[in-house]
This record gives C-alpha cells, sequence and structure tokens, in this order.
C-alpha cells in the first residue's frame, strides 16, 4: 500500500488527491504524461472534439457539459425558491428516478441530513411503504430527461391514483407533482396534463454524469438543502481543471486508467468516516457507466467501511473519499488506501465526473456513449410485453426457489458453492438484488459474506443501480462475470393504473431483461427466488456463513 504522506498531493479548488503520482508511476508507462502530452486538460477545457485517443473526451460538446453545469443551475435558484415556498405544506419529498440523478439526490440528502425517500427502482413492497408515509403531505419528483422509462410512468400513474383516492380532484392530485425533464420530453406534455409544476433540464443533460442539474438539485431542494453551497463548491474547484499541475480531477482519472491498464481495474470505494455519506453508490454508476464498453473498463466495488472484505488485493486499487480532514488526521479513515480523495460534496461530484472522462480516455472508450442503458430497457419492454410464466425452479428449499442448471447440485449450499467455484481466473460475482433496500436491507450483508468466502472481488447492487450503472459494465466489460440474482414475491403487489401489468410484474421484466443479455454473454447466472422475503434472506445468509467453515 502507497504512504499517502509520503508522496506529493495533488490540491486545488479545495480538493487534495492523495497517491496519485505513486499510482502513475507504478505503471510500466504514465498516463498522466501521456494525457498531458495530448492537450486532454487544455481540450476538456475548451469542450474541444479533436484528435486525441479514442475521441472519447471530445466524444460530442454535449457529453462535455457538466463541467459548468454548476454554473448554468445557478439560474435555477429563484425557481427553486419559489417552488419551494409553494410546496411549503409538502414536507414528505420523493424522488422517483434512475441512475445518477437518483444516487446524487440521496447523496446530498444523507450528507445534509435531509429526509428524502427514495424510489429508483419498481419494487412493489417499497412503493406501498412509500405510498403509507404522509401520502397528504408528499411531493412526487419525476425526475426522467428522456422522459420514457417505463418505472417514471408507472409510479407516476400509482402515486396519482393514490392521490385521487385520497378524494383529491385532479387538479389537487397535479400539485402533488413535480417534473423534471428536457425541453422537448413526453413528460412536458404529461406534467401539463398533470397540472404538475414543471423544471427544465439540460437537453442531452449529464445522463451518468449528472449530479449538479436539475434532476438532482431539485429533490435536494425541496427537502431542505441549501444547494447553492454545493454549486459554491464545484465553482472553487471549476477554475484547477483547464491546467495540467494542481488539477485534482487529471490526478485521479490518471491513476484510475494507469492502475486499470496495469492490472488492477477493480476499484474499492472506502467512505472514511468523515460525512460523504452515500457518494460510493454514485461513484460507482459513474465509473462503471463511463468506462464499461469494448470489453474493458473499470469494476467499482463499494465498501461498507474500511478493511472489508474484499479491499484488497493484487487486482484491486483502493480509492477512500471523505469531505474534510481534521488537523493531523492521515487521509483514509484509519485504512492505508493506494488513493485517497478528500473535498466537500460539490467539489467531489465534480473531481470524480472529470476522473471518470479521463480514465475512459486512457483505455480509448467513450464514457458519454448510453446504448447499453438504453438496449437493457427496450428488453425490459419486450419481455414485459410478452410476460407469462416464470418458468420452473430447478428445486425449492425451504422459503428459496433456486433457478439453476438442470446438471447442477439439487440443494442451496451446494449449487451456491457451484456458482462460485465456477468463477473463473481474474473474474468476480456481482450479487443484484431485485429486492427493497429498506425491508430487504439484510441482502446487502451478502457482499462481505462472500468476498470473505471466496477471495474474490464481490460487488453488490440493488436491481434499479445495477441495470443503469454496473450493468453497462457487466454487459460491455470484461466478460469475466459470474451472477447470483435475488427476487422476492410481492404478496401485496400495485396495479399500475392504465397499464396491463403491476409494479411486480414490471419488475420481474426487467430482472429477466438483464438475465437475457447476460446468457447472451454466456455468463454463469443462478437465481434464487424468495417465496417469504425475511425467512428466504435469513435462509440464504446461513446457507453462505457455512460455505466459510
Amino acid at each position: 500500500m502507497t504512504d499517502l504522506l509520503s508522496g506529493p498531493v495533488e490540491a486545488g479548488g479545495g480538493v487534495s488527491v492523495y497517491g496519485a503520482e505513486a499510482v502513475d508511476r507504478s505503471a510500466p508507462a504514465s498516463a498522466r504524461s501521456a494525457l498531458v502530452a495530448a492537450g486532454v486538460p487544455g481540450r476538456m477545457s475548451a469542450r474541444d472534439a479533436g484528435p486525441g485517443g479514442a475521441g472519447s473526451v471530445g466524444g460530442a460538446r454535449t457529453g462535455l457539459g457538466w463541467l459548468d453545469t454548476h454554473r448554468r443551475s445557478r439560474e435555477l435558484l429563484p425557481q427553486l425558491a419559489e417552488l419551494c415556498d409553494e410546496l411549503g405544506d409538502l414536507e414528505h419529498v420523493v424522488v422517483v428516478g434512475t441512475g445518477a440523478a437518483a444516487l446524487a439526490s440521496a447523496a446530498i440528502a444523507r450528507t445534509t441530513g435531509r429526509p428524502l425517500t427514495v424510489l429508483d427502482g419498481v419494487d412493489p413492497v417499497r412503493v406501498r411503504a412509500a405510498l403509507g408515509d404522509r401520502l397528504e403531505r408528499t411531493v412526487v419528483v419525476l425526475a426522467d430527461g428522456a422522459g420514457s422509462s417505463p418505472a417514471t410512468d408507472a409510479l407516476r400513474r400509482v402515486y396519482r391514483q393514490a392521490f385521487l383516492d385520497t378524494g383529491r380532484t385532479a387538479a389537487e392530485a397535479g400539485r402533488h407533482f413535480v417534473v423534471v425533464t428536457e425541453p422537448d420530453s413526453p413528460l412536458v406534455e404529461t406534467a401539463a396534463e398533470l397540472g404538475a409544476f414543471v423544471v427544465l433540464a439540460e437537453p442531452a443533460g449529464g445522463g451518468r454524469f449528472a449530479a449538479l442539474d436539475a434532476s438532482a438539485l431539485v429533490p435536494a431542494a425541496l427537502a431542505g438543502v441549501e444547494v447553492v453551497e454545493l454549486l459554491d463548491q464545484a465553482e472553487e474547484l471549476a477554475g484547477a481543471l483547464g491546467g495540467e499541475r494542481d488539477n485534482p480531477g487529471l490526478a485521479l482519472g490518471a491513476a484510475l486508467g494507469a492502475a486499470a491498464t496495469n492490472g488492477r481495474d477493480r476499484v474499492a470505494l472506502l467512505p472514511d468516516g468523515s460525512g460523504l455519506d452515500g457518494l460510493g453508490d454514485w461513484i460507482a454508476q459513474l465509473l462503471a457507466g463511463a468506462t464499461g464498453r469494448d470489453g474493458v473498463g473499470i469494476l467499482p466495488v463499494v465498501m461498507e467501511a474500511p478493511g472489508s472484505p474484499g479491499s484488497t488485493g493484487p487486482d484491486v486499487l483502493s480509492v477512500s473519499y471523505g469531505g474534510a480532514l481534521r488537523a493531523g488526521a492521515v487521509p483514509g479513515g484509519g485504512a492505508s488506501p493506494d488513493l485517497a480523495v478528500v473535498g466537500p460534496l460539490g467539489a467531489q461530484f465534480l473531481t470524480w465526473q472529470y476522473a471518470a472522462a479521463v480514465a475512459a480516455e486512457v483505455l480509448g472508450v467513450d464514457p458519454f456513449d448510453r446504448s447499453g442503458v438504453a438496449a437493457a430497457e427496450r428488453e425490459a419492454e419486450r419481455l414485459l410485453a410478452q410476460r407469462g410464466p416464470t418458468g420452473t425452479p430447478t428445486f425449492v428449499e425451504g422459503s428459496i426457489e433456486v433457478y439453476g442448471p438442470t446438471a447442477g447440485p439439487r440443494d442451496l449450499a451446494g449449487s451456491l458453492a457451484a456458482l462460485l467455484a465456477g468463477i473463473g481466473a481474474g473474474g468476480y460475482l456481482a450479487v443484484q438484488a431485485y429486492l427493497d433496500p429498506s425491508a430487504d436491507a439484510d441482502a446487502a450483508r451478502l457482499r462481505p459474506l462472500l468476498a470473505a468466502a471466496t477471495g474474490r472481488t464481490v460487488t453488490f447492487d440493488w436491481a434499479a443501480r445495477a441495470l443503469a450503472g454496473a450493468g453497462q459494465y457487466h454487459r460491455g466489460g470484461p466478460p469475466l462475470g459470474s451472477f447470483l440474482h435475488l427476487t422476492g414475491a410481492a404478496d401485496n403487489d400495485l396495479p399500475v393504473p392504465d397499464r396491463p401489468y403491476t409494479l411486480g410484474e414490471l419488475q420481474a421484466a426487467q430482472a429477466a431483461g438483464d438475465r437475457a443479455a447476460l446468457r447472451r454473454r454466456d455468463r454463469p447466472l443462478l437465481r434464487l427466488h424468495l417465496t417469504d422475503r425475511a425467512a428466504g434472506l435469513s435462509q440464504l445468509l446461513h446457507a453462505v456463513r457455512n460455505l466459510r467453515s
């Protein structure tokens, strides 16, 4: 591990990156020197689509719009103030969206201690719980730039019907919605029909790079966050991002790229305990989505704490992140990471966005290509239209239906052991839970248990996050993953008004579409369906713990 205090620190605009030079030096050739020689910092600053590498940094001028989104977002401040005043009686803020917008909103709320309910999936158990929480004082923010997500459409319909069922008129129900979308999105017309408030997002917005635009700032502001502070933090950093030195984004991106090209393409994201709760989930979707294509990529793993299983290894680059350091404190929160990134949340967002684009340049891929996400959505829609029986389980054990190879073991422990034994050289295991992140939170305990049992890289994602972020890596990155899919019974499913399906059926289609994409890559996959979620999770955790003995 690198001694972070023995080397130079790359600092600028309130952000400090420790250890970057040592990581860059460890590669056969300096990624940073190559980036500077190619004029990448200047080209990014100028939004230049000129030559360089794979052309990824220049990709399209709109792809780099996030570099100064924080400045344009200041124009939203009067509208946000008016919106907060108009809806001041609606204290329960629910954001409906997927990917970067939802994860950035969650990170902002958790870091600032403001209450916010994030629905970035359609699990009916989760949605019913949200509907039962102060419905009469709820405002729903539909954050969908393109306005075409079936999940956003379904949750909008469910919430509108719930408001109408309380005796509200259509106009009164419309007041409970705020729509954040692009000017040409079909959601603009939908908002007019609802009588909802509309905040226009930037055309061809940041996608997975979104963090400081309307999609994240509107729900944060409604939740009581002083969003101008985030914009100020980003502005302080922005001036440093055009330089060849004292540029934290360049240093971090070069180190990430250098490590990945030198065999350390797994990034363990470690919270250092200094207050940036939830940032790791947003960083993970950004890195996986920006780099995972053409058979290469960076696989991020969100660690529970410094020292969690899987945070070290010959193919692992460990990176801690945090908001501030006390005088004399060692970066890393007590761990000894290879890199440490320290700075306030608004500046962290911009630093990691810049670093992800730079790392993609080093890897020679286009970080702004979102075709993988669109393909997954189309597959889910196709399967939803053809919905039918979900298949016959290979066998049933207790509260778990096991869907695995017909020639495989006929018991849960054996099926798990076979999946783990099949992880090839350089492989990893991805656990994807199509469940409720709140009621089924114990599912997340599987990641450290499986990492300890296998000694391999193990990732964990709740379903919608896997589809929007890590899914790009799984579908487009190196074909090295093995997959454990968790689904669960929805005994109290929710119909989607004016649609011939329920939320549970929509979620099942998303899961089936994901599995179909993985099978096309010929990836090992084991699906466990929990017929009783609580009992099934307890049974599964017991089986995994016994794998270690």
